[in-house]
Order: C-alpha cells, then structure tokens, then sequence
C-alpha cells in the first residue's frame, strides 16, 4: 500500500525525497520501468505526496541508480532487484574493466579531470587524422562503452557523462552535416522505441551509413510505433532501422519489434541491433539484426546485391 508523508524527515535517507520526473532523470530510468517494478518486483516502494504523486525517498534512488548501472551492463532487474545496495555496489565494483588502448585512456582521463575543452579539441584532431569510419569505430564506440563501465563503477559522475554525450553527438552531427550525399539509396530510417533513451548507436549507425551514400531520416529517441509507421510511409524509406541498449529488456524488446514488423509494410526491411539485442530471443520473420558497426556495412551490401538481382 502507497505511504502518505507530511514531513520529509518520516521518509527517510540523508536528502530530501524527489518526484518521478526527477528521479527518471537522475537515474536514466524511465517512468514506465519504475511503475513496472513497483508492481511487479515491489521496488521501489515511493511515498503519496498531498496530491497523490508518487516521492521517493533518496536511499530508493541511490539503490535505483546501482541497478541502472547493472542493467547497463546486462544484469536482469529480476534477478538483482532484490539485493541489498551493499551487494549490488560489490557487483557494480566487480566488473571487469576491459582493455583500453592508451588512446581510450587518455580520453577517458579527460573526461574525469572535466577537461572538456582539451576533450573535444583531441576528439577533433583524431577524427582529422582516421577520417569519420575509423573514428567512429576504433574511437567513438570503444570511448562510449568505457565510459559507460567508469559510470556504471561509479569512478564518473552523472554531470560528467551527460557532458562526455553531448560533445561527442554534437562532433558527431558536424561531421554527419558535412558528408556531400553520394546517392540517395536505399533510404533507412533510423530511431529508438519508448523507453529507449541511448542515442549514441543511432548516431554511430547514420555517420557510416552516411559515408556510404545511404539517405538518412534520423528520429531521435522513443519515437512509438505508429509514428514510426507513418514516418517510414512519409518518407517512402526502405529500411526501418531500431538501436536497442543493454538497458531495454529484451522480452520486451522482442515483442516491440514483432510488432513493429506487423504495422510496417513487407516492402519495408526492419533491421534492429544493439547490446539488447545479443540476449534477446530470434527476432520475427523479416528482421535483421546487425550485431555490429562493421555488419552493419554489410548489411548495406547485401540489400543492395538483392536489389540488383
């Protein structure tokens, strides 16, 4: 049963308790997934405020942060959700750092020193000496899971992380603006579902398929499936193209692309791909997944062989 508070003292934690809106911010958990748990797992517990809206204290979001952190990198909220923060910080501090080259560790230095400036002008020059494949591939996508493993340790902060996305889609951007279209075939549309708030694939996904002439109709994040339906259909575009994180439940996942693949035209090919993707069931009859940036150039080839037959 939802608790009622008239003080912020009977909450409990060392901070002041927050609302849904924030905590979804704070954590990168979206309000869908809380209210989910909240039924089904009985976690989070949140308080009713005088107006009936959901509070929660601030030892529940510092256990939801460290479950993000983990769903991060693949763990099932069924089976962590139920530990204690003391268990789930051993599993956050138990995960295995990967390799990095001393490139990687030096980028990875400058975003926990806050050089932001001296960030963006390395980023810049190395994107100026490996051209925009190889950056995206050897730079960008390693960066990004390194970054993503440092945060999940707790080794950055949120602000920091938040800062390391919005300068590397912003450089990103640029150079996708500056690519002088070669073709305009096949057209992909390219986005995330609800819930699906990580966008650096998309933008890894468009700056190759840009490179290689392909005519890009980029969505951005949780667009539902009827408005990618009627997108795909005003676009007239070929290929549907989803990114799934490690953080989108895969079940869920599965049952969002069959249905997807059900609304949209047989004309219209469905790739989907992302770390969610790796765990997820076979997909549906008429979806491919591409398990990485390198398949996904190929993928390209083999519509495009198919086209010429």
């Amino acid at each position: 049963m939802d608790k009622k508070y008239s003080v912020a003292e009977e909450i409990g934690g060392d901070r002041p308790p927050v609302n849904i809106s924030s905590v979804e911010r704070d954590t990168g958990l979206s309000k869908d997934a809380l209210r989910v748990w909240e039924r089904r797992y009985g976690f989070p517990q949140p308080y009713r405020d005088a107006h009936g809206e959901r509070i929660y204290p601030s030892d529940q979001v510092d256990k939801l942060r460290l479950l993000k952190r983990l769903l991060d990198i693949g763990h099932r909220p069924s089976k962590i959700i139920d530990k204690s923060v003391e268990e789930l910080t051993a599993l956050c501090n138990d995960a295995e750092s990967p390799a990095h080259s001393a490139e990687i560790e030096q980028l990875l230095g400058l975003i926990k020193s806050h050089g932001a400036v001296e960030l963006r002008q390395r980023l810049t020059q190395i994107l100026l000496r490996d051209g925009l494949r190889r950056f995206v591939i050897d730079v960008v996508a390693p960066l990004n899971r390194a970054v993503g493993i440092a945060w999940m340790r707790g080794e950055i902060a949120v602000f920091e992380e938040h800062l390391f996305t919005e300068q590397m889609q912003g450089l990103l951007r640029n150079a996708i603006a500056s690519i002088q279209l070669r073709g305009h075939s096949p057209r992909i549309l390219l986005t995330t579902l609800p819930s699906e708030q990580h966008g650096m694939g998309l933008l890894m996904v468009e700056a190759l398929l840009t490179l290689e002439g392909v005519y890009c109709v980029p969505l951005g994040v949780e667009t539902p499936a009827a408005d990618i339906v009627a997108a795909a259909l005003a676009h007239d575009v070929d290929i549907v193209a989803l990114s799934f994180s490690a953080a989108f439940p895969s079940r869920l996942a599965t049952a969002s692309i069959r249905e997807l693949r059900e609304l949209l035209p047989a004309s219209v090919a469905l790739w989907v791909g992302g770390e969610a993707m790796l765990r997820a069931r076979a997909p549906s009859e008429g979806v491919e997944v591409v398990r990485s940036l390198e398949q996904v150039i190929a993928a390209l080839g083999e519509w495009r062989a198919r086209l010429s037959e």
